[in-house]
């Protein structure tokens, strides 16, 4: 067995880091799942803190964003809650971790904002990856994007 290569995990800060999460996502939400392109980009991408997951080799291997403040509070409910979206990981990194650094770098994000706690529209299939990070379901199933959808949150500590 060997070991998984190093990932590194930091917010998206340049023009390149945004190309470089935009590019995952459409991988793996446009074309993997057959998002509409239409839907999967939205105003919240520019006013959202997204975070960059990239290999040793400076290939980017994972994204995802937090929204906070009032644009969180149509999803969450609460002001001291922020939403964790769009989180994705490309197919060749699945299984080394990336989505854990992912969700806890945006967690950490969010502590640092004050926040209580994040909240997220998680896959259904992507249920027991989230519970296993401490996030409880809640709430019925939903589609969103033709896809199936439950909503979980996690306090933060």
């Amino acid at each position: 067995m060997t070991d998984a290569p190093a990932v590194s995990v930091r917010v998206a800060s340049t023009e390149a880091d945004m190309k470089a999460c935009f590019a995952v996502r459409t991988e793996v939400f446009v074309v993997e799942q057959s998002v509409p392109e239409s839907i999967e980009y939205d105003a919240y991408d520019a006013i959202a803190v997204h975070v960059l997951a990239e290999g040793p080799d400076g290939v980017a291997l994972g994204t995802g964003r937090l929204l906070h403040g009032p644009e969180a509070l149509g999803k969450t409910g609460s002001p001291d809650v922020g939403s964790l979206g769009r989180l994705a990981v490309t197919r060749s990194a699945r299984g080394l971790g990336v989505g854990v650094a992912l969700v806890r770098a945006i967690e950490a994000e969010a502590a640092g904002l004050g926040l209580a706690a994040v909240d997220l529209g998680a896959q259904t299939h992507a249920l027991g990856f989230y519970e296993r990070l401490g996030y409880v379901a809640y709430g019925p199933e939903f589609e969103d994007a033709g896809i199936p959808h439950r909503s979980m949150r996690r306090a933060l500590p």
